[in-house]
């Protein structure tokens, strides 16, 4: 396996058995996922985007093909760190021990993880809020919080699945622009499920766009846009013209995930 790769999919079929019928989640993935790199996956509602990214992340095993990373020598269960919708801090722990939560797991002595913690807080400006609690917290902070504790792993794998998807409009945009400034920083291997074709783009090397289920590659783009790159970019008219042109290849999944004719 190149070792430019971090994630090489082979013909990665998944299929969901229940006592009454299959059902069919992904079929003939074949991708490679550049070391260092920003992939963003969309696609419509039910076609298996979520499904690839557990795959990936040896949450969920493939019904045939395989999944190989080169970090770990081509062992298929990477050592990723995860980012869900819902967040995933846990209501009992403090801001700062959830942060340092995996470095604890991992057997860090304690005063280096509160060190990286702190350190990890003060990157996504929740540094103020270490000894609070999740309940305390906004939606917009406690996923802070998250993105804190995923960095703060040292994964080399980032593994993000609609990450701001539940956050209101204002604090959405305003962690894309966090979020894109520590990529741009720590240059960790990134994969993103989301169903905004803007974040795509803007936070994006490549953006691969799925079929209705079965899912499958249906387009895979480079995004063309220079870095470092703001919210700004969304006025260029390159990004506006990419913007459309992925929407009406997504369209028609759209359309074929509803039963609804072109």
């Amino acid at each position: 396996m190149n070792s430019t790769v971090a994630f090489a999919v082979r013909d990665v079929h998944k299929v969901f058995f229940s006592s009454d019928r299959a059902v069919h989640a992904l079929t003939n993935i074949n991708l490679d996922i550049e070391t260092g790199s920003f992939t963003c996956i969309l696609g419509p509602s039910g076609c298996g985007k979520s499904t690839l990214l557990r795959i990936l992340g040896g949450l969920e095993k493939p019904t045939s093909g395989s999944v190989e990373t080169a970090a770990l020598g081509g062992e298929e269960v990477p050592a990723s760190a995860y980012v869900f919708q819902d967040h995933g801090v846990f209501p009992w722990l403090t801001v700062a021990d959830n942060v340092s939560f995996g470095l604890e797991m991992a057997g860090v002595k304690k005063k280096e993880r509160r060190d990286i913690a702190m350190q990890w807080l003060s990157k996504v400006g929740m540094e103020q809020f270490a000894t609070a609690y999740p309940e305390q917290l906004s939606g917009g902070m406690r996923q802070r919080v998250a993105i804190a504790r995923a960095f703060a792993t040292g994964s080399p794998y980032l593994l993000m699945d609609e990450p701001l998807g539940a956050l209101d409009a204002q604090t959405r945009r305003v962690m894309q622009e966090q979020l894109l400034q520590l990529w741009q920083e720590e240059q960790k291997t990134v994969v993103l499920v989301t169903h905004a074709i803007e974040e795509a783009l803007l936070l994006g090397d490549r953006v691969i766009t799925m079929t209705a289920r079965p899912g499958q590659v249906k387009e895979d783009d480079v995004v063309p846009f220079v870095r470092p790159r703001s919210l700004d970019l969304e006025a260029d008219s390159g990004f506006i013209a990419m913007k459309s042109r992925i929407w009406r290849t997504l369209r028609t999944e759209v359309n074929e995930s509803l039963g609804v004719s072109a």
